[in-house]
């Protein structure tokens, strides 16, 4: 173990609530403790017990500040694999910080944001994976993300890893025996073996690059742009799907003149969603800045719903549109289906060449099918966490993608019958590249880059 310095740090949010943490971290942590806190008779514990809770008192000098409950975990069995101490006080906002003060006072100093899993890291407890799911797990916005994010933190990508790296290092081991011990140890028909080995490592990681797609939809939600006509049912589909009245509903075409931002949770899932000014050509100038910030927010966007009013035949506008979302992940909703209908689902399933959900925002019929919709569109059904692993993160892929490159460098250089040493030189900077992920040989500035995105507590 490092020797560290004492840290100290408020670990709930700064609003009133029932019960507020300090955690203190550090060689010192129960000397500090030892300082301030007295049990009910008045004096300090003659000694702490680890995995014990203390009750008593936080005193600064003779002032005794509040009633609390002292937890102590002894080091390597604490979250930060350091002497911890936590101490749970009344949640106000002013006894948190008048506590945190008394423990700056007697010993410790502010933790930086992200420090007690930083230490967590640095102590070998977690790996970086796992780090950076902690944070994942703290801003989830839905159970697909909190699933994810906890079988992350239990260690499902670092294991697929670890696993991977270690037969990559034992082909690494073993060009670098037969070279130097030819006689020994023959490299013939090694090409051929090594590709075959190769093989379900190349396919496994590329995998595990498609999964980040997923993984980003997971933790950042699904950007979904609603399209269709002036006058369609837009704005209706919105307020329906937010539950609250939110955009502006009118029966005057063009109320919608730029784009309005919400963020909803619909089945477990998240979805950033976009209402946006109808598609149509207009002379009118504030109008046209809406469309055509309505046409390149679709064009970013993961999906897109295609709103058309069942009551008016389609026309030229339809159909740009319908060319907009050909080739794009796209459910058209024939709204309005509460009026005497001018076309029908097939026919529009036919021209579109997408699935077509009736539905009534008026009514509020149909909202169910197009939630079901959505999530297969995306998950295929049900998503299984105990056997998939998913990733959430830019980072992560970018090393997986490096680590894919390298391996079919491998490939090439078996195809182009290259001598043995340069495949350890590609298969080198796979294992490397994989251990990146989990916080092998990892440069200091990028762990203070991924932990300065924590909050200060944790």
């Amino acid at each position: 173990m490092r020797k560290t310095d004492t840290i100290a740090a408020v670990a709930t949010a700064m609003s009133s609530s029932g019960i507020g943490i300090v955690r203190i971290s550090g060689d010192e942590a129960f000397d500090v403790i030892l300082r301030i806190f007295r049990r009910k008779n008045g004096k300090a514990p003659a000694e702490l017990k680890s995995h014990r809770v203390y009750y008593g008192y936080i005193y600064d000098g003779e002032e005794r500040l509040d009633e609390v409950l002292v937890l102590v975990m002894k080091g390597p069995h604490s979250y930060t694999a350091e002497d911890t101490v936590e101490i749970d006080c009344h949640g106000g906002v002013l006894m948190m910080k008048r506590i945190l003060e008394t423990v700056l006072k007697y010993g410790a100093r502010p933790a930086e944001p992200g420090e007690f899993t930083k230490r967590a890291f640095l102590n070998g407890r977690i790996d970086l994976s796992q780090a950076e799911a902690v944070i994942d797990v703290i801003n989830a916005k839905n159970q697909y993300a909190l699933k994810s994010s906890v079988s992350q933190l239990s260690g499902a990508v670092s294991e697929r890893i670890r696993d991977m790296r270690g037969k990559i290092l034992y082909e690494i081991a073993f060009i670098e025996s037969a070279l130097d011990d030819p006689e020994h140890i023959s490299l013939d028909g090694y090409g051929e073996r090594l590709r075959e080995t190769l093989k379900p490592l190349a396919e496994e990681t590329a995998r595990l690059i498609r999964s980040a797609d997923d993984g980003r939809i997971m933790v950042e939600g699904i950007k979904t742009v609603i399209l269709g006509k002036p006058n369609a049912g837009k704005s209706s589909l919105m307020n329906v799907l937010l539950g609250e009245e939110r955009a502006i509903v009118t029966d005057i075409a063009g109320t919608t003149r730029d784009i309005l931002e919400e963020h909803i949770r619909m089945q477990g899932i998240s979805l950033n969603i976009v209402d946006t000014a109808g598609i149509r050509e207009t002379e009118d100038v504030v109008e046209k800045i809406g469309v055509d910030r309505a046409k390149q927010t679709a064009a970013e966007a993961d999906l897109i719903i295609y709103v058309v009013d069942g009551s008016c035949p389609l026309d030229e506008n339809d159909r740009r549109i319908m060319e907009m979302v050909r080739d794009r992940k796209c459910i058209v909703l024939l709204n309005k289906t509460d009026l005497e209908q001018e076309v029908t689902a097939e026919e529009l399933e036919q021209l579109s060449g997408k699935r077509v959900v009736p539905v009534s925002a008026k009514e509020r019929t149909g909202i169910e099918e197009l939630e079901q919709e959505i999530k297969e569109l995306f998950y295929h059904g049900e998503l299984n966490f105990n056997d998939e692993v998913y990733i959430t993160n830019v980072r992560q892929k970018a090393a997986l993608e490096e680590t894919l490159e390298s391996l079919k460098m491998v490939q090439q250089s078996i195809d182009s019958g290259m001598p043995e040493d340069f495949y350890s030189i590609d298969l080198m900077n796979a294992y490397e590249q994989l251990g990146l992920i989990i916080g092998e040989a990892v440069e200091d500035d990028l762990v203070n880059e991924i932990f300065g995105k924590f909050c200060m507590g944790k």
